[in-house]
């Protein structure tokens, strides 16, 4: 499969953009520009300015949020906040393997979602639900939830 399809295919994975139609697709992913990362490359680092979100095309990351870690998988993303505001990161996320992501930039998304409202629809659906996730793993830590 080609790349120029691969990208297409895996942000619809991603529930971030699932909803969009495929001309929206494609305008996202000329948005964005692929990126590799080597196994154990940090790919971002929690403290650094967020200007960018990432949606794994290929290959794992690892995801350490204060010593909790998780797994990423092509389909999944991180640094969605940067969408919308560049803030400090939360988390540091490092390549397991080879990762090939398509890296979205802040700012440039942020003129491409006044043109495209479903798009600002969706990336809204999917920051709430991130934050409930938040909000479940924080009650889960605490022993509150």
């Amino acid at each position: 499969m080609s790349e120029s399809a691969m990208e297409p295919m895996a942000l619809r994975a991603s529930p971030i953009f699932a909803e969009l139609s495929q001309h929206d697709l494609q305008k996202v992913v000329a948005v964005g520009r692929r990126e590799s990362f080597e196994p154990g490359q940090v790919i971002v680092t929690k403290g650094e300015m967020g200007d960018a979100m990432y949606v794994v095309l290929a290959g794992s990351a690892e995801v350490d949020v204060g010593g909790r870690f998780h797994t990423l998988k092509p389909g999944d993303f991180f640094g969605e906040m940067a969408l919308v505001a560049a803030k400090k990161r939360t988390a540091t996320v490092k390549a397991v393997d080879t990762v090939e992501a398509l890296r979205i930039p802040g700012e440039g998304f942020r003129s491409f979602l006044l043109e495209n409202p479903a798009v600002s629809v969706a990336i809204l659906k999917a920051v709430v639900e991130r934050l409930s996730e938040v909000q479940e793993r924080i009650d889960a830590w605490m022993g509150t939830g």
